[in-house]
């Protein structure tokens, strides 16, 4: 533990946000610094209770239609796979081009497509069960093998699903959350998203999993984005050596 000062302020300006006077900062790449990031993203935010948004069969589709395409175009490829077919089974059975023109808008739809269908074969296949309830019920290292174990499922689509529909410890890492973990130091420089999602849901508090993710995303959005990132307004700053660095170069720039 050692003591940070911040970093020169041009023409005598307020110290950024994110900066506690006189409190000890851990080291990046510890336990007790990512629990300060997760308090420092909470005291922010506020309260961010745990709320389904859905069932675990629809949560496991829309993750895998999500890669490598906009929000707003999931949701709209979602919305339209749902209004298509009354449930599942129908995605299921429908033909592969039929189910790849529905969901066109969300991108890769001659690759997304297949994999939803052979993901869906697998699960009413399951003797447990098509609906995947019952994943809640297993420990969760044997449900993410479970998940992972499925088509085109990665450790990320498989921690969406118990993240958001269990509300059990994993803190998926998208592009936000692994971009926040590599400039704050929770993992070293060029790690996956995989070890940041495993460093994450293994150092974040118990019963936090969902509201740090949730907040890391809104963190990601509008703060810690991808280009031009607002270090001055940061929270997290006092626990950023990137944006420490950054602020730095912006000091010396003006003087």
């Amino acid at each position: 533990m050692r003591r940070l000062r911040p970093p020169p302020r041009a023409g005598g300006g307020a110290r950024p946000a994110g900066y506690a006077q006189g409190v000890a900062t851990p080291r990046p790449g510890t336990r007790a610094h990512t629990v300060q990031i997760a308090r420092r993203l909470e005291e922010a935010q506020g309260p961010l209770p745990f709320a389904r948004r859905h069932d675990p069969v629809s949560e496991l589709v829309t993750t895998l239609l999500s890669h490598s395409t906009t929000d707003a175009n999931q949701f709209r490829a979602f919305a339209a796979l749902r209004e298509r077919y009354p449930d599942w089974d129908d995605v299921r059975r429908a033909p592969v081009a039929e189910v790849e023109e529905t969901i066109r808008v969300a991108g890769l739809a001659n690759q997304k497509a297949p994999r939803i269908q052979a993901v869906l074969d697998a699960l009413a296949d399951d003797p447990r069960g098509a609906d995947l309830e019952w994943l809640g019920d297993l420990p969760l290292p044997e449900a993410m093998g479970f998940l992972t174990s499925l088509p085109g499922v990665g450790p990320k689509t498989a921690g969406c699903v118990m993240c958001f529909c269990f509300d059990a410890p994993v803190v998926p890492a998208d592009t936000h959350v692994h971009r926040i973990a590599l400039r704050t130091g929770i993992v070293p420089p060029r790690s996956s998203a995989a070890r940041a999602q495993e460093r994450l849901s293994r150092w974040v508090p118990p019963g936090a999993a969902y509201a740090t993710h949730m907040r890391l995303i809104a963190h990601g959005r509008t703060i810690c984005t991808a280009r031009a990132p607002r270090c001055a307004e940061c929270p997290l700053l006092e626990l950023c050596p990137t944006g420490r660095r950054l602020l730095r170069g912006v000091a010396r720039r003006m003087i």
